[in-house]
């Protein structure tokens, strides 16, 4: 993992209380919750999967609509149901069958992808001199 750096943030109580929601329904300490939305808004490409970088770079030539759509992906319904379902099923002390581990991780890696995919969007619509700021413009489309 490398080295970890302390910071200090003072947030707004608004931009606080959504995290802390997000971090109680994912079940999941409010620190993780920071550390993936900070590193989901860092520049991307370099922490990319090789085979994904071609796919986040071509994302340039979207236009700004395109762009607005991927910034608000999500994983399917179906999907985060089921990678929720998992995880509560470790939390309750039940482990994970061969095949559940290898369906969690895939799983794990089309949701990290979604990260990569809204965060190269949001990163490229700001180049692009968009308001980025307001998280409410990239609420999920479902």
């Amino acid at each position: 993992m490398g080295t970890v750096h302390a910071v200090t943030l003072d947030l707004p109580e608004t931009v606080y209380n959504q995290i802390q929601r997000a971090a109680e329904k994912a079940q999941r300490p409010v620190e993780d919750i920071l550390i993936e939305a900070v590193a989901a808004v860092a520049p991307v490409m370099d922490s990319a999967p090789l085979e994904m970088r071609s796919s986040l770079a071509q994302m340039a030539y979207l236009n700004d609509a395109a762009l607005w759509q991927a910034a608000r992906t999500t994983m399917p319904v179906e999907q985060r149901t089921r990678l929720e379902a998992l995880h509560q099923q470790q939390q309750a002390g039940h482990p994970l069958t061969t095949a559940e581990e290898v369906e969690e991780q895939t799983l794990l890696a089309l949701y990290r992808e979604t990260l990569l995919v809204r965060a190269q969007a949001a990163v490229l619509l700001k180049q692009r001199n968009y308001d980025v700021a307001d998280l409410q413009q990239f609420a999920p489309l479902e």
